[in-house]
């Protein structure tokens, strides 16, 4: 959620593809900005899911 911090590879969300469930992880350590989808939205490759902006301080 929006202010959560998060360090590089913790889970971010479970996406789920073809019946698959796949697993979203932080790229870098920082703080979810904003969550850009809704529960049970259908995406599209490419499709921002969430902004992480760098951890202040």
């Amino acid at each position: 959620s929006a202010g959560q911090s998060v360090v590089q590879g913790d889970c971010l969300m479970i996406l789920e593809a073809m019946k698959m469930e796949h697993s979203l992880k932080a790229s870098r350590t920082g703080v979810v900005a904003e969550v850009l989808i809704e529960q049970g939205q259908q995406v599209a490759a490419g499709d921002a899911l969430i902004r992480l902006d760098e951890e202040a301080g």
